[in-house]
């Protein structure tokens, strides 16, 4: 299964990841950081192709992605 792995404390809520994300999977989320700011949920998870379009345009480099092989 793809993996897609979000630092949650890196993420400053830019919106990068989800304005761009092809599946349109990735959401604004409901928990705020330490830093003050709501990191993006993936939601289904099970409908992301591991692009890696969300890690590529994150300036905080707050994500990495995983794809099955």
């Amino acid at each position: 299964m793809n993996q897609v792995k979000i630092d949650f404390d890196r993420c400053k809520e830019c919106g990068y990841c989800v304005n761009f994300c092809p599946k349109k999977i990735l959401a604004i989320g409901s928990k705020i950081n330490k830093r003050g700011y709501y990191p993006p949920v993936i939601d289904p998870i099970e409908e992301c192709i591991a692009c890696g379009t969300c890690a590529k345009v994150c300036p905080e480099a707050a994500i990495e992605v995983y794809k099955e092989i």
